[in-house]
């Protein structure tokens, strides 16, 4: 079976306001008030929690990596607490996923956010039994840009890690896909979106409806 692998954060959904929250819980804490916006940070949101909290110290000329280390659980309690706020599905998402699936794709998550957060973002969104396999961060001993969790997605989808194509949104997602030999399609929706043709994925994706035939051309269509 071919298999089409999802990001989350930044590639299915946008879930910078939530991440934004929970990283300005810890600042609060800190007694420095709201240190990240929307606005400017989205980008910095989608590359996880303890990017957000190198960037808002380092903003605050106060970086120090044992208050990072001591706030990241903080910060997913905090975001586990208010998971979907904010948090919304990119237009056209859900369908592009239902069609792949009815032309034989097997359709998968693979994610840099802990696993657990992740099944719970996706049972907030009810999207969850949309997708055959979820791989977190903390699934295996390793994460992305590794190349192992990616491949896992597909055998957990009873799919051939070389006939898989990763759907993403940053330089992680390229680099995932370029060590496990495989193309890449990365989004030029999200905050980061301006950036994406510089790294030369095999495709961008301007509109999920265009989804299936960008698959189809990378990595062919499943015998029926």
């Amino acid at each position: 079976m071919r298999t089409v692998v999802f990001d989350l954060d930044g590639t299915l959904a946008d879930t910078s306001g939530d991440l934004i929250e929970a990283a300005n819980v810890c600042f609060r804490d800190m007694g420095h008030g709201d240190v990240l916006s929307v606005e400017r940070d989205a980008g910095v949101a989608l590359r996880g929690g303890r990017r957000m909290l190198t960037e808002g110290l380092a903003r605050l000329e106060a970086l120090d990596e044992a208050v990072v280390t001591k706030y990241y659980p903080i910060l997913l309690e905090a975001y586990g607490g208010a998971i979907a706020t904010h948090t919304v599905l990119y237009d056209g998402a859900m369908e592009a996923v239902e069609t792949l699936k009815s032309r034989g794709y097997g359709v998968g998550i693979c994610t840099n956010k802990p696993e657990a957060l992740a099944e719970q973002l996706l049972n907030a969104l009810c999207v969850r039994e949309a997708f055959g396999a979820l791989v977190g961060a903390d699934t295996l001993p390793v994460r992305k840009p590794d190349p192992l969790p990616l491949q896992e997605t597909a055998r957990r989808l009873n799919g051939d890690p070389a006939q898989t194509v990763l759907v993403g949104d940053s330089d992680t997602d390229r680099n995932t896909a370029r060590a496990a030999g495989v193309p890449s399609i990365l989004v030029t929706f999200g905050p980061s979106g301006e950036d994406m043709a510089a790294l030369e994925p095999e495709a961008l994706l301007h509109d999920f409806e265009a989804l299936p035939q960008l698959v189809a051309a990378l990595i062919g269509q499943n015998p029926n």
